[in-house]
């Protein structure tokens, strides 16, 4: 498993479960950092089930949007299932304004999602 500077990876039964080290995920390099990171576990390490866990982000631009768009995409086409949890009211507002929250599975705590998989 490789080192990760931008998530906070763990095992949980089956599911990977992904918690953001970054409070606010606003700036370029750390998007592209990010998504590759992202991307690495599907890509490379084979997951599945990836659980992303936002308790600790404040703050997330269009741009990181856009990072989870394509990592729900190359999850998919790997038969793969992509649940978000602990979104904060504010961040949950935009995904309902962009309609994310029907492209995304959204639970509202880690537990819930983990019992959805």
């Amino acid at each position: 498993m490789a080192a990760y500077r931008r998530l906070d990876v763990n095992e949980d039964g089956d599911v990977t479960v992904v918690r953001f080290l970054d409070q606010k995920i606003v700036e370029d390099i750390n998007i592209e950092e990010l998504g590759k990171e992202l991307f690495q576990l599907v890509e490379e390490d084979n997951r599945k089930k990836l659980l992303l866990n936002f308790t600790s982000v404040d703050f997330l631009s269009s741009a990181a949007l856009g990072k989870l768009i394509t990592l729900d995409k190359k999850v998919k086409a790997r038969e793969g299932t992509l649940k978000l949890s602990n979104i904060r009211p504010e961040i949950f507002e935009v995904f309902a304004i962009t309609r994310l929250d029907r492209l995304f599975d959204i639970k509202d705590d880690e537990a819930d999602a983990l019992a959805a998989f």
